[in-house]
């Protein structure tokens, strides 16, 4: 039985279990950097915040790079996941296997770097996984214990065992694309409104959305004033009013966003109120928005 009583951990049940061998802290912080560079387009840039986790840290924490650590490096899609090989790697030299509960944090005002570990670990069939509620940035405001020491683990023993269903690919969304009225799918669009909109876009690709995607930006999943995730009553309420249904399990929900990774702040709030037919477009908008033979509205 786990130690926490949710995917979605607590600053207090954390604390409670900083010294617990079968827990693994890993920070995940670090920025998608945009700059203008004429109106309405802006470049983007993938980095990590390892000098920041330097500085200082949650007691026992180990990093992880979202872009190198658990990516694809030779994909020509920017931020893909990592293969098994190169993921199952990455958790052993860090100390994570099988039976190691991995709890997730980062800085980021949607904890989206954090979800993505979240659910990459799902994907490759490690469910004992929950994001810190709130982050990097509640663990200080409550003056909780933080530390610049890099601890050391023993080596651990990781088995990937790849959950397809939490994934999907850009011939599948394409599909959906095609279906009338996207009859049992609905894409959801995480990203901000402007870039659905086509009012801004990133230099490497076209401006606008899928077509059929409804407009779903992340942070209206998160509390205003601490940074934590909605409670289920108003996440519900939050994606039904925009249209979204999550209480028909035969209704497949996907998102996507620029690298498939605020995407995954969606999954993580749908998990959370306790929708399970969703999947990860891994490839999102760095992939449909590059190719001229994908449409866009």
């Amino acid at each position: 039985m786990s130690v926490f009583s949710s995917i979605l951990i607590e600053t207090d049940e954390l604390l409670r279990q900083l010294h617990n061998p079968q827990v693994r802290i890993v920070d995940m912080r670090g920025y998608v950097r945009t700059t203008p560079i004429e109106d309405g387009v802006d470049n983007s840039s993938y980095t990590g915040a390892e000098e920041e986790y330097l500085q200082d840290h949650i007691p026992g924490a180990i990093y992880l790079d979202w872009t190198k650590d658990i990516v694809d490096l030779n994909n020509l899609v920017p931020a893909q996941l990592a293969d098994p090989a190169k993921f199952k790697s990455i958790m052993e030299q860090y100390g994570i296997s099988d039976d190691t509960f991995v709890v997730a944090y980062d800085a980021h005002p949607a904890m989206q770097f954090a979800t993505r570990l979240w659910w990459a670990l799902n994907y490759f069939g490690h469910t004992n996984t929950g994001v810190l509620n709130g982050g990097f940035g509640k663990w200080r405001r409550e003056n909780k214990p933080v530390s610049a020491d890099i601890p050391k683990f023993p080596s651990g023993s990781f088995t990937p065992n790849i959950q397809p269903a939490l994934n999907t690919t850009v011939e599948d969304v394409l599909n959906f694309t095609r279906r009338a009225s996207n009859s049992g799918v609905t894409l959801i669009d995480a990203r901000d409104e402007d870039q659905y909109y086509n009012r801004k876009r990133r230099s490497h690709g076209r401006g606008g959305h899928i077509p059929g995607a409804i407009s779903f930006p992340r942070e209206k999943l998160i509390h205003p004033e601490n940074g934590t995730f909605l409670p289920p009553d108003a996440l519900r309420k939050e994606f039904t009013e925009s249209g979204i249904q999550t209480d028909d399990s035969s209704t497949r929900l996907v998102a996507y966003c620029n690298g498939g990774v605020a995407a995954t702040s969606v999954l993580f709030a749908l998990q959370l109120i306790g929708a399970t037919n969703y999947a990860n477009y891994d490839g999102s908008w760095n992939e449909w928005g590059s190719r001229k033979d994908l449409p866009v509205e």
